[in-house]
C-alpha cells in the first residue's frame, strides 16, 4: 500500500470509497460539490451518473497533475472518455493506458479509485445526509427533453465519426454529407405519430384529447 494510501485510510471523514479518494487525492471541497450540484434546484442539476463522472475525472487530473503532465483544456475530459467510453475501441484504450503508463501513471491503481454513481448516491445520502427536492412535473419534463437531446446529439455524433473512419480507410464511398438523428414515438391506442419533443411539449398523446 502506497503512503498516499495509508494517509488517507487514517484521514477519511467517513468510510465510503468516495471519502477515501477524496482524502487521497486531496479533492478539497468535493462533499460541498457533489452537494451543491446534486440538489442544484436549477436546469444544471447534476445526476448521480454525472458527479461519478465529475469525481472520476478530479481523480484522474490528479494523477495526471501528480506525474508532471502539462494538461490542456478539454484533456483531462478526452482522456477519462478514452479510458471510460463504450464508444471507444479497445485498441484505442489499451493504447490510451499505455501511453499513461509510459508517463508515470499508475492508470490501473488510478482506474480501481473510480466511483460508481450508486457509490456516489449512497455518499450523498447516507454520509453527507443530502436530501433531493421532488421536482415538478415541468422540471421533469425539461430535464427529460435536454437528456433525450444530448442522447440524439451523442447518437449523430457517433455515426458521423464511424462513416467518416470508413471513408478514411477507402472502406466506404460517399461524398459529402450529414446526419440527421429523429425519433419518433407511435401511440399504439390512437395510432398517431410524434418526435419526442412534440410529445413533450404536447404532454400526451391524442387519447388524451379524445
Amino acid at each position: 500500500m502506497s503512503e498516499r494510501t495509508t494517509d488517507a485510510a487514517a484521514e477519511s471523514s467517513c468510510g465510503c470509497k468516495v471519502g477515501r479518494v477524496g482524502d487521497r487525492y486531496a479533492l478539497g471541497e468535493l462533499d460541498d460539490e457533489l452537494v451543491r450540484y446534486w440538489t442544484d434546484p436549477s436546469d444544471d442539476r447534476y445526476s448521480t451518473r454525472e458527479l461519478a463522472t465529475h469525481v472520476n475525472q478530479r481523480i484522474l487530473e490528479t494523477a495526471l497533475e501528480e506525474a508532471g503532465l502539462q494538461l490542456k483544456d478539454g484533456e483531462v475530459e478526452n482522456m477519462y472518455r478514452l479510458l471510460t467510453d463504450d464508444d471507444v475501441s479497445s485498441g484505442t484504450q489499451v493504447q490510451t493506458r499505455k501511453e499513461l503508463e509510459r508517463d508515470g501513471v499508475d492508470i490501473e491503481d488510478v482506474e480501481r479509485d473510480f466511483v460508481s454513481h450508486q457509490t456516489v448516491y449512497n455518499h450523498l445520502r447516507n454520509c453527507l445526509e443530502a436530501e433531493l427536492q421532488t421536482p415538478s412535473d415541468e422540471e421533469r419534463l425539461e430535464r427529460s427533453r435536454d437528456k433525450l437531446g444530448a442522447l440524439r446529439n451523442r447518437t449523430g455524433a457517433v455515426t458521423e465519426d464511424t462513416i467518416a473512419q470508413l471513408e478514411r480507410n477507402d472502406v466506404l464511398d460517399i461524398g459529402e454529407f450529414d446526419v440527421l438523428v429523429t425519433v419518433t414515438v407511435t401511440c399504439k391506442d390512437c395510432r398517431q405519430q410524434y418526435t419526442v419533443r412534440d410529445l413533450l411539449e404536447q404532454g400526451g398523446c391524442d387519447c388524451n384529447s379524445e
